[in-house]
């Protein structure tokens, strides 16, 4: 075997569509776009266009809207808390916060505070003498936390003030 006489394997590299090359080759003239208008030119974004017709997304009534407030928590089950627990990875005699779960890998980042739900098993209590301080819980989660004798503290970030000079 010598290097000129490397190939492909058949089948495997498909000849291009070679466009605009004469009538003769059946791609011409408009390259197989049709005629004129912007659909035979690049870069046509018409989604949606109805041919004039009012589109859908126009005819249909505007629902809701988005709260530029909302808060995005980092949501926190206490089974994954349970299983860093038994990993090793919190401390149960240390108050459990954004920190602290975020030092033992159980969130990635806090966003604006961490919120602790319910376990998925409906677990009666989880381990006795735990301490939370985070931003929100559920009320499942505060049942189970404190049936099993520990402590909830729900510190809600404190919210910028707004002022407006009246009359200045």
């Amino acid at each position: 075997m010598k290097l000129n006489e490397l190939s492909d394997n058949p089948g495997a590299m498909k000849t291009r569509k070679r466009v605009g090359r004469g009538i003769g080759s059946g791609k011409g003239k408009t390259a197989g776009r049709g005629v004129k208008g912007q659909k035979a030119r690049t870069g046509v974004a018409i989604k949606g266009f109805e041919g004039g017709q009012m589109p859908l997304h126009r005819r249909l009534p505007k629902r809701g809207f988005t709260n530029i407030f909302r808060k995005q928590y980092a949501e926190v089950s206490l089974d994954r808390i349970e299983q860093a627990l038994e990993a090793g990875r919190l401390d149960a005699s240390q108050p459990i916060n954004a920190e602290t779960l975020k030092a033992a890998g159980v969130i990635r980042r806090a966003k604006e505070g961490v919120r602790i739900l319910g376990g998925s098993g409906g677990n009666a209590a989880v381990r006795s003498g735990l301490t939370f301080d985070v931003a929100g819980a559920s009320g499942p989660a505060k049942v189970a936390i404190e049936q099993g004798g520990g402590t909830i503290r729900v510190s809600v970030p404190a919210r910028a003030e707004q002022t407006t000079e009246a009359g200045a």
